[in-house]
């Protein structure tokens, strides 16, 4: 059974300033929750409806209904499981390897998604501006599927890691150097964008290199990619001869 005061905890979990004053995070589903528990993150609390998941201490289960889950689920329809986990430190990024920097991603969705990508591209730390949403945030968590458990998220003054790496750093804009024609090397960062705004001038102005994706529709009318999109292509270009 869920108590009112559980369930207030846990739906105010998905504000950040409830996240970040409980040092607790939310994730929903079978597979999300299972990749979680076999991480390095620790498992909080888990309500279930089911004994889905072996090995965890009893005292850290609740087992609870299906009408009981969607009083605490952020999901249209809930997906069998919620599990509370410990947000931890942060840990420092190296000035080495290939390194994803996000200057002002707002969408949960698109911040998820190039999780995902960085986890299957390799790619062990991502760099958020401070702008950025929370990677917490569970619609972020959702979209991880995962990944989040493999890929170190930090936050910081995005201008200020950018000065002082010794990094080579790429920004992606539209007028840059066509991505498929340039050697791309195995370490340095790269730089994506705002949705709306694209990369921000004083990141800009720290960019090393700038490259772009060609486009390749004979109108040339798409103004830009989804920024998940576009570093998917990014990424497969960095990595194709490694």
């Amino acid at each position: 059974m869920v108590s009112k005061n559980q369930i207030k905890t846990i739906t105010g979990l998905q504000q950040k300033k409830f996240r970040k004053q409980d040092k607790l995070f939310f994730a929903e589903g079978i597979k999300v929750v299972q990749e979680l528990l076999n991480s390095n993150f620790n498992l909080h609390h888990l309500y279930t409806t089911d004994a889905f998941f072996k090995g965890i201490a009893a005292d850290k289960v609740t087992l609870i209904t299906p009408e009981e889950l969607k009083k605490i689920s952020a999901l249209t329809t809930p997906q069998a499981c919620l599990a509370l986990f410990t947000i931890p430190d942060e840990k420092p990024v190296p000035d080495t390897g290939l390194i994803v920097a996000l200057d002002d991603v707002r969408d949960p969705g698109n911040l998820g998604t190039i999780i995902r990508l960085c986890d299957w591209f390799g790619i062990s730390h991502l760099v958020c501006s401070l702008q950025c949403v929370d990677s917490y945030n569970p619609k972020v968590v959702q979209a991880t599927m995962g990944s989040l458990a493999r890929v170190n998220v930090v936050y910081t003054d995005l201008q200020g890691y950018l000065a002082k790496t010794k990094l080579p750093v790429y920004g992606t804009f539209m007028d840059g150097a066509n991505i498929y024609k340039e050697a791309m090397p195995q370490d340095g960062i790269i730089i994506m964008g705002n949705e709306a705004n694209g990369i921000s001038a004083e990141a800009e102005a720290l960019a090393t290199h700038r490259i772009a994706i060609p486009r390749f529709g004979n109108l040339q009318q798409t103004e830009s990619l989804n920024v998940a999109t576009a570093a998917a292509i990014i990424l497969s270009e960095f990595r194709r001869n490694v």
